[in-house]
């Protein structure tokens, strides 16, 4: 049984807003769901989205960083069920670590890769109509852009008035070298 947690309000973008969901079609099925609910929360901000398919949780973070720069926000999107290894622990492990890195260097991702027990619990966290950890994931990033936004300042035109002279390297005549 999921704990009762608050929830922000959703995003919406003031700006142009292209936003890459990278998906892990592992489990069919869920992934389907993790989709509609991130598609889903990114046309209800008011962005577009592109999406692209890769063979498991590990590869998430690669693609994301092949595409950095590309895109407004980037949306993970899987899901890892335990087994009878210890493969559950690198996956869930590596994967989370790797968007973190991506996100630390200033990507804004959100997380919507499920590291569940069993199906049951993917299930019930990957359905659009119930818990929609996919649209959770797809806010989270938008979250994250707004404040990049808000804390990135806008670049600098460097344009020179008509009336300055135009220095050229070597030309001391000029202006002082």
């Amino acid at each position: 049984m999921a704990i009762e947690h608050d929830v922000m309000a959703a995003p919406k973008v003031d700006k142009p807003t292209h936003v890459l969901i990278v998906v892990s079609p592992y489990y069919g099925a869920i992934a389907e769901q993790l989709l509609l609910g991130a598609r889903g929360a990114i046309e209800a901000a008011g962005a577009s989205h592109e999406t692209i398919a890769v063979p498991g949780a590990l590869e998430i973070p690669t693609a994301i960083r092949l595409a950095a720069g590309r895109f407004s926000a980037y949306v993970a999107l899987g899901c890892v069920v335990r087994g009878e290894t210890s493969h559950y622990e690198t996956v869930c492990n590596d994967s989370s670590r790797g968007l973190m890195r991506l996100g630390l260097e200033g990507l804004c991702i959100g997380n919507g890769i499920l590291t569940v027990e069993n199906m049951a619990q993917a299930e019930v966290r990957a359905e659009a109509a119930g818990q929609n950890k996919g649209g959770g994931a797809a806010e989270a990033a938008l979250h994250l852009l707004a404040i990049k936004r808000r804390f990135t300042k806008p670049e600098k035109t460097r344009i020179a008035p008509a009336s300055a002279p135009v220095l050229m390297a070597g030309d001391v005549d000029k202006g002082t070298a």
